[in-house]
């Protein structure tokens, strides 16, 4: 009776852990583009997925001084990125920052990014905490990870 009762109590202590939390969100296909020049922003690109209603506050990385999270609005044919300073992940839904939309603009590059190569990026949500990710260094024109293996 007593093993019962220590096993319920682990089992609902586990249930309230931060680090369930975490895992309840799964970034995935983290990479930037290439740049030319540090003096230039870089635009990173992921795809988060979450088993519950979250939010994404921020983002850092030691190559940049200064990471947005940036939203892609239409008018006609003309795009225009507009700073968004929280992103909501929805239960259940992939979101997909890809060229040509949503993605993360990294300012205040410390260095150039040099293709093959990767970084850290950490993502803070409001209830996953921190996740930090491992980002691949595409080619200049490169239009996602999935190039890689091809």
């Amino acid at each position: 009776m007593m093993k019962i009762l220590i096993a319920i109590v682990v089992a609902l202590w586990a249930g309230a852990s931060p680090t369930l939390a975490e895992e309840s969100v799964r970034v995935s296909d983290a990479w930037a583009r290439a740049s030319v020049l540090a003096s230039r922003p870089v635009a990173s690109y992921l795809t988060i997925e979450s088993a519950v209603e979250d939010r994404l506050l921020g983002v850092t990385t030691p190559v940049a001084g200064h990471v947005m999270i940036h939203a892609v609005e239409k008018d006609g044919d003309v795009s225009r990125m507009k700073h968004i300073e929280t992103l909501e992940v929805p239960t259940g839904e992939r979101i997909t920052l890809a060229p040509g939309g949503m993605h993360l603009m990294l300012m205040g590059l410390q260095d150039k990014l040099s293709e093959g190569t990767t970084f850290p990026m950490t993502l803070s949500f409001e209830n996953a905490g921190e996740i930090t990710v491992e980002v691949s260094v595409l080619g200049i024109a490169a239009e996602g990870p999935r190039e890689v293996s091809e």
